[in-house]
């Protein structure tokens, strides 16, 4: 089964949502698609950051690490 909407279109939806809080929630894509323009796709939509897999566990730390203050 499909999912409703993809990780781009809910970010999207999350980023329209009449509440202050969800303006500044992280929201990290971890996808397969490791090409420069999936990256911008999901910078555009409005998510924070891009992490491709596999998964380069410094990486992920450093990620998570921007948003963990």
């Amino acid at each position: 089964q499909m999912p409703i909407m993809d990780g781009y279109e809910a970010t999207r939806t999350i980023r329209a949502m009449p509440r202050a809080d969800v303006r500044h929630l992280p929201i990290i894509a971890m996808t397969a698609n490791a090409m420069d323009e999936d990256k911008e796709e999901a910078l555009k939509s409005g998510m924070n950051d891009h992490i491709a897999k596999p998964i380069d566990m410094d990486m992920f730390m450093e990620v998570l690490g921007k948003f963990l203050n």
